[in-house]
């Protein structure tokens, strides 16, 4: 294979059973077949196929002070790929909770790292100056974000969005409540799919986007809708709209839902939490028994996580769960207060719970647990 761009020699180079030959233009391949014959003779490029593979830097967990709750909450999402929703007030620790996600996640094998560089490549973002990058990709567009660039799109070529650039990793909405409301029902679709399809007259193109959602939002606009709310400038009114900003659709497909407190001084100076490492090591092992257990499933995808089991399957056969453990669940739908999507939701998230704590199956708390993290913000509000 010739690559016209001698800039995309060592990208190309990292597949293998594949040789890779840089060239400047087309007489230069011409002279080269007349001086060093069949291209099999020619000189592979320097940089093996596959070499050089590790991780980009990643922030520590232990950075995060107090927090036990959103930690724990962290560690379920990562371990089931469930999408979450940190909900509380400025400076709690929100964003520096979502961007150690990434590093909690379990590193990517060759192929998925490969299908993640050229998506970068389509983007113009690749860099293999390190060898190939297997820490899941952790994407974070601004708040402003058209909807273009958050789903892709563009005039002339189309280019994948941010929903395709954290594919196989975290895609993070800090302030979530603030992006227009175009962008954030578009995230409908995608989140179900795990792909994007972006239509033109002429033509229909599909990226992936299989990607972990982290939204963040405050309480209130002003940030101060927390406690006793003594600083809160905002009206009723002001604050359901800023609620209402993020749809019931949306919230829905949102597994984990936590509320993150203000941080107290005995929490600023107490010890540090756990670091990433030995979080890291136990979401492997969840993934791994989960990995293990769906991989019977007919047709199930390998490394199929909980948080993307048909709910079908685990409400009817082999894996429903008796009625005892299920009572409060059961209770919620049949009250309204669950949709069907809900409830299979909490029950992936019930499935999570237990291959934390090593349980063949769930069992009433990994359920109610997992009941309690879907409705956490809402208890808290």
């Amino acid at each position: 294979m010739c690559i016209r761009d001698r800039a995309n020699l060592a990208e190309a180079s990292l597949i293998d059973g594949v040789r890779v030959h840089g060239i400047g233009s087309l007489k230069e391949i011409v002279l080269a077949y007349g001086e060093q014959g069949d291209p099999a003779n020619w000189p592979i490029a320097p940089h093996l196929p596959g070499s050089g593979a590790g991780g980009r830097p990643v922030a520590d967990l232990a950075d995060v002070s107090g927090q036990a709750q959103a930690r724990a909450a962290l560690e379920v999402a990562a371990a089931g790929g469930h999408h979450l929703l940190l909900s509380g007030p400025p400076g709690s620790g929100k964003t520096m909770l979502a961007e150690r996600m990434a590093g909690i996640l379990p590193p990517l094998d060759l192929a998925s790292a490969l299908e993640v560089l050229s998506i970068r490549s389509l983007l113009g973002t690749a860099s293999v100056s390190t060898g190939l990058d297997l820490t899941p990709p952790y994407v974070a567009p601004h708040h402003g974000a058209s909807l273009a660039a958050m789903i892709g799109g563009g005039s002339g070529i189309v280019r994948p969005g941010a929903v395709s650039a954290a594919h196989l990793g975290v895609l993070f909405l800090d302030e979530a409540p603030q992006f227009k409301q175009d962008v954030l029902q578009a995230l409908r679709q995608p989140l179900e799919a795990g792909a994007v399809t972006i239509a033109r007259a002429r033509s229909t193109v599909t990226f992936p986007a299989r990607f972990q959602l982290v939204l963040a939002a405050n309480p209130c606009p002003c940030g101060h809708g927390h406690g006793k709310a003594v600083r809160c400038t905002c009206t009723p009114m002001a604050r359901r709209a800023y609620a209402a900003r993020l749809s019931g659709p949306v919230l829905d497909r949102i597994d984990v839902q936590v509320h993150v407190p203000a941080v107290t001084r005995a929490a600023s100076v107490a010890v540090a939490g756990e670091h990433t490492a030995p979080v890291a090591e136990r979401v492997a092992r969840a993934r791994a028994a989960a990995g293990q257990r769906w991989r019977a499933l007919s047709g199930a995808p390998s490394g199929l996580t909980n948080g993307r089991v048909p709910g079908r399957v685990l409400r009817v056969g082999s894996f429903r769960l008796p009625p005892g453990i299920t009572a409060d669940l059961d209770r919620a739908l049949e009250r309204g207060l669950l949709s069907l999507r809900g409830y299979d939701r909490t029950l992936r998230v019930a499935w999570t719970r237990a291959d934390l704590a090593g349980h063949t199956s769930p069992d009433a708390d990994d359920v109610g647990l997992a009941l309690l993290l879907r409705a956490g913000t809402q208890q808290a509000a």
